[in-house]
């Protein structure tokens, strides 16, 4: 496919969003402020002029060096210029092409946060609350106002048929979470936080109303108001997402953590495949659970073998697998359900 003029649009914009999850990149992760003050060399501190700072072309025009103190301009900065400039204009084709332009925007601010999740994770060895918490959020929000996020749920009857796996798989996640955090409390004679008390009801909450869903909705379709069902059961979808996502997550750390004696997962891995979950539904959440682990022990190996470190960060091949399960996941499901002789 040529690049139009719209394309052209998409790859320039990509390069600038590239260039503000560049600073987010370098700042999350020490807790600054991505807004203020303005870019500037992390060697001489001095800022850059705007005919420094335009994306891709000025890491070539200054030879990748600082033009006041000479200091070297870490490649990264072009890297992910580049690589966000060519996932808008990918994408843009993608969804274009498949007829599914709404996806765009939406999917466009999910991997925008994996490109930063990523390359921090890489260098930190820790996922920014703001990344995975704050699309998490943004992936409900989406999922309210674009029931096609979630087709599975939403376009096809009878609706709970499709939801019943979904739900128990969620249900079951929460009771073993819940039984294993009630041992966890009275073996150690805590007391729980405050995060942990609002997060406890929040659960509950949802739980509840998503029981009243399946006793409502039905009804609910027989109105005048049905048009609003899609965008509900959307919603619902990205919400048990998030939490069979999260949860999947959480529940192998917790059992890791047993076998090993040692913490096995960290924190910001489980808000990232809440984040996955929010958006691409719980179906996709579990394909990445399982593929994600394939490309993390062939990285884990190499580095056991380079380093001797039996540690590795997981985020960026949860996000490996995300993308691989965006694009071919159904395909990847619709296979193994062959396999299995179930289609």
């Amino acid at each position: 496919m040529g690049m139009d003029v719209i394309g052209m649009f998409m790859f320039l914009l990509g390069a600038i969003v590239g260039s503000f999850l560049n600073v987010c990149i370098v700042r999350m992760p020490h807790e600054k402020s991505i807004v203020m003050p303005r870019s500037h060399c992390v060697h001489c501190k001095k800022m850059i002029p705007w005919y420094d700072n335009i994306p891709i072309i000025s890491y070539f025009i200054l030879r990748g060096k600082c033009r006041f103190c000479g200091e070297k301009i870490s490649v990264r900065y072009f890297i992910v210029e580049l690589i966000t400039a060519c996932v808008f204009l990918g994408f843009y084709q993608y969804y274009t092409y498949h007829g599914r332009t709404i996806l765009l925007w939406p999917y466009l601010f999910m991997v925008s946060g994996f490109i930063v999740a990523t390359f921090v994770d890489f260098e930190h060895r820790i996922i920014p609350d703001e990344i995975s918490l704050g699309g998490m959020f943004l992936g409900l929000l989406f999922s309210c106002g674009i029931p096609l996020m979630h087709t599975a749920h939403v376009m096809f009857k009878p609706y709970f048929d499709s939801f019943l796996i979904g739900r128990i798989l969620m249900r079951s996640i929460i009771a073993i979470c819940f039984l294993q955090y009630i041992y966890v409390l009275i073996s150690s004679k805590s007391y729980p936080d405050l995060e942990e008390i609002l997060s406890s009801f929040a659960v509950l909450a949802f739980l509840v109303g998503d029981r009243a869903l399946e006793v409502f909705l039905p009804m609910l379709e027989q109105t005048q108001l049905k048009e609003v069902v899609p965008f509900i059961l959307s919603f619902d979808a990205s919400m048990i997402g998030v939490l069979v996502g999260g949860g999947s997550i959480y529940l192998m750390g917790m059992l890791g953590s047993i076998l090993f004696k040692k913490d096995a997962m960290g924190g910001g891995d489980v808000k990232l495949m809440a984040m996955v979950g929010a958006f691409m539904g719980w179906e996709m959440a579990i394909l990445t659970f399982f593929i994600a682990p394939f490309f993390g022990a062939i990285y884990g190996i190499a580095e056991k073998i380079r380093t001797k470190d039996s540690y590795i960060s997981y985020g960026p091949f949860l996000v490996l697998g995300a993308l691989i399960c965006l694009f071919w996941g159904e395909k990847i499901v619709a296979w193994i359900m062959r396999g299995y002789g179930l289609a």
